[in-house]
């Protein structure tokens, strides 16, 4: 192969994209690359093979790739195990105030034992709610079983009860999983069904002592109600490894809640996994290249 690489850890300039895609066979990007028509239109009709380095496939416009007979490989299951610990220490951080009680020793706010200074909520004995209970959202109740939870609940576009047998999860509708859960865990993918769903309304059906944590994509949460919710003691607090947009702005209103703790989108941050990641991503470009079956194509 003769390949022209974006040679950076930062992603890739538009322009130079534009102009570095035309006239390739095949196209490796990442989850920063917004892969539209223009993008398209500039490869021209020698562009055979998408594959993208991430499980999530929002950021490539589907519709025009199909129309083209381009074809799609991605990278599931590697960075399940991951982003799973990742949803579980989130949650954990969260629910237990651990960056809030960091910043008390630095700042000596720590000063002496007191019986209820910087409690928070524990898992033992709780209800735990889980929208998309696929891969991710199967490994989060896997890890959070053992922590002694008393009930899994979880919503989705449809019942899954091979998936839901080994925690004995139950079937709810999303706003039920809202009023009766301690910890919500946002693991689905980003849909247009899904798009802004955690909203004000379900987070008014939220219980006061409640904790919401997101590590699926910042559009499935209207960041406004959120805040709005975590301001007003709605809910008790928030985790989030993704955010719209990402970066998010250093001024942002849920950067001054105390309640709040944010992520830079690190789920399937480990050596380990992003470099399976990357061998799985070239992998499905070669094979597509040659006409073979893909290790993990997206069906389109």
């Amino acid at each position: 192969c003769r390949v022209h690489q974006w040679d950076s850890e930062e992603p890739v300039p538009r322009a130079e994209l534009l102009a570095g895609v035309a006239g390739k066979r095949g196209l490796l990007c990442l989850l920063s690359d917004r892969i539209d028509r223009e993008v398209l239109e500039a490869a021209g009709p020698s562009l055979k093979v998408i594959s993208t380095m991430s499980v999530g496939f929002d950021h490539l416009a589907l519709d025009e790739i199909k129309k083209r007979g381009i074809r799609v490989g991605y990278t599931p299951d590697v960075l399940t195990d991951a982003t799973a610990e990742l949803s579980v220490a989130l949650l954990l951080a969260t629910c237990r105030r651990l960056p809030e009680a960091m910043e008390q020793v630095k700042n000596g706010g720590w000063t002496t034992w007191k019986p209820l200074w910087m409690c928070g909520y524990g898992l033992s004995d709780s209800t735990v709610g889980i929208i998309g209970l696929g891969r991710i959202g199967q490994a989060v109740a896997r890890r959070l079983k053992p922590f002694g939870v008393k009930r899994f609940l979880y919503s989705a576009s449809h019942p899954k009860p091979e998936n839901a047998t080994e925690f004995e999860a139950e079937f709810v509708p999303l706003m039920r999983l809202a009023e009766e859960s301690d910890f919500v865990v946002v693991t689905c993918a980003l849909t247009p069904a899904t798009q802004g769903m955690c909203n004000k309304d379900f987070f008014a059906r939220m219980k006061k002592t409640s904790v919401f944590v997101n590590t699926s994509r910042g559009a499935v949460v209207n960041q406004e109600d959120l805040y709005d919710a975590l301001a007003q003691g709605q809910i008790a607090a928030a985790g989030l490894d993704v955010t719209t947009p990402e970066p998010l702005p250093t001024n942002h209103p849920l950067l001054s809640l105390k309640n709040c703790v944010i992520l830079p989108h690190i789920g399937s941050a480990t050596y380990a996994t992003r470099s399976t990641m990357a061998v799985l991503a070239a992998n499905n470009l070669l094979a597509g290249l040659q006409g073979e079956p893909m290790p993990h194509e997206l069906q389109l």
